[in-house]
């Protein structure tokens, strides 16, 4: 049986960081095939936004709908930090049931660094171990918070490509990153534009 086709939603979103608002009356709607860019300073609410479509945080008001399998990349790669990059990677490509590990790798520059323990890898090779688990979840849906940290020219032209090629294929892909991206027909709004008023700060 075809699985449904993923969607992604968020209506009347708000959130708060402690005692204040970071967004209220924060929607968008995305189906099989959308790219969505969100933009905007740190400390913005970009990640808190992420982490509540995630399901990771509960919203201050509105609601998330979702339809499809979610992977999410943040600044934890979720990898055991003692066991070497290749073994780490393993345990989770075989939870995901993922057989395109060797490929995998091979894309994201990581073969030779499958000896190498994760705790000694650079920001950079951790990012891109952390995309490697992305695409080891094959999920129909992205969020993505701040992909393009700590990697380089080559690397972040490579997250663009990956992102296209996910969209291609009728995904789903959230993007929080303060860094321009190139997905072909991707939409962005900025986080500060939902940023509530003074008086809203204060209420």
């Amino acid at each position: 049986m075809q699985a449904s086709p993923p969607s992604l939603a968020a209506h009347d979103l708000a959130c708060r960081r402690g005692e204040r608002l970071l967004f209220r009356r924060l929607s968008f709607a995305l189906e099989a095939g959308a790219a969505c860019h969100v933009t905007g300073a740190n400390g913005a609410g970009k990640t808190t936004l992420i982490r509540a479509v995630a399901g990771l945080y509960t919203p201050y008001a509105g609601v998330v709908e979702r339809s499809g399998a979610l992977a999410l990349l943040d600044e934890r790669p979720g990898l055991d930090p003692d066991q070497p990059l290749g073994r780490a990677l393993a345990f989770w490509f075989g939870v995901d049931g993922f057989a395109d590990a060797q490929a995998v790798m091979a894309r994201l520059r990581l073969t030779a660094l499958a000896e190498v323990p994760v705790r000694y890898l650079s920001t950079g090779q951790k990012k891109r171990a952390a995309l490697a688990r992305v695409l080891g979840q094959a999920a129909q849906i992205w969020l993505l918070d701040e992909p393009l940290s700590g990697l380089d020219a080559f690397s972040q032209a490579m997250v663009s490509a990956l992102v296209s090629e996910h969209c291609a294929g009728g995904g789903i892909a959230l993007i929080a990153s303060h860094q321009p991206l190139d997905v072909p027909g991707m939409t962005a709004f900025a986080i500060e534009d939902f940023a509530p008023s003074p008086a809203e700060e204060e209420a």
